[in-house]
């Protein structure tokens, strides 16, 4: 059972969550009641949403760059935002609701909105269960094969939040669920697999396991309190050489899916932008630094952007 907890670091009117950026626009602007479920999907910290969107939108350019463009494929664009905003904050959710006496003992969780009693767990089931449905809302309107692929992503993410109880590898967990929309985007466009798709899913998978290490930095002491586990953990103090190994590998990878596929240079000069990106947090990560550890990990989006543009460039070149 978790300790008795101390609500004396949330602010009383808003219940501000101490590990969200400061001044975010939940806290701001959303109305106070919505507050809560919004904090429970993570809506005051976008950066998950676009680790999840953005390998959907790379393997959507990536197939538009290998084949044509086609009506349907104007849709896809915000549909995978949509989709990509509401299955995160799904997958948060069931997160938030399996460690909920784990966040309960940790000082950066405790203020979370299932922790601090403003969200029962009923009420956040209650809540999945639309977040879920408007989700499968919209992969209706994807080909048969692109549902089918949709609805076996749910595995890997009610799997992913129990992985740190048993392994030091949890990050491989999540890199297979959030990594699902490298397959996504090709099937929604193509109607099938292949290739290109799949190294791009395991470039993904790589680069997950780079940028969440750097993120389990952060939590590095308390997980070893509370008994979880994480590659933080498993590297300690020398995490270079992995971490230069998973940028390696990501780089590598993404370079494969683009000549599988066909593209031209614009595209290798995105793989080139995004293994010099990876490259230097590299050298940059400072173990002991949280503040630096969170930096380093939201500037993933601008990775992944640099992979996209190279991609789009190429269907367009």
């Amino acid at each position: 059972m978790a300790e008795p907890l101390d609500t004396s670091g949330l602010e009383p009117k808003t219940g501000v969550v101490a590990d969200a950026p400061a001044q975010n626009w939940v806290d701001r602007y959303a109305p106070e009641a919505t507050r809560p479920y919004l904090q429970l999907m993570r809506a005051d910290r976008p950066i998950g949403t676009w680790l999840l969107l953005l390998p959907c939108w790379q393997s959507l350019a990536l197939a538009v760059a290998a084949t044509d463009w086609r009506g349907h494929d104007l849709w896809l664009i915000p549909a995978f935002a949509i989709g990509a905003f509401v299955m995160r904050g799904a997958g948060c959710v069931i997160n938030d609701i399996a460690d909920r006496d784990f966040d309960a003992k940790v000082a950066r969780t405790r203020s979370r909105p299932i922790p601090s009693g403003r969200v029962t767990v009923r009420q956040a089931f209650v809540f999945l269960a639309v977040l879920l449905a408007i989700g499968l809302a919209i992969l209706l309107t994807m080909n048969w094969t692109a549902i089918l692929l949709g609805v076996a992503a749910m595995g890997p993410v009610a799997i992913y939040p129990f992985m740190k109880r048993f392994t030091y590898w949890p990050q491989i967990f999540l890199g297979i669920a959030f990594n699902w929309g490298a397959l996504m985007g090709w099937v929604a466009h193509t109607g099938g697999l292949g290739w290109p798709p799949l190294l791009l899913y395991a470039s993904g998978i790589a680069w997950t396991l780079a940028y969440d290490t750097i993120y389990a930095y952060q939590d590095r002491d308390d997980d070893a309190l509370i008994g979880v586990k994480s590659t933080a953990l498993k590297f300690g103090e020398r995490p270079g050489p992995w971490m230069a190994g998973f940028s390696a590998a990501a780089t590598l990878l993404s370079g494969l899916a683009v000549g599988a596929a066909g593209l031209g240079w614009p595209a290798w000069l995105g793989v080139a932008a995004f293994g010099a990106h990876l490259a230097r947090q590299t050298s940059r990560l400072r173990t002991d630094d949280p503040a630096l550890c969170l930096t380093l990990f939201r500037s993933n989006r601008d990775a992944g952007l640099l992979l996209l543009a190279g991609f789009v460039l190429a269907g367009l070149f």
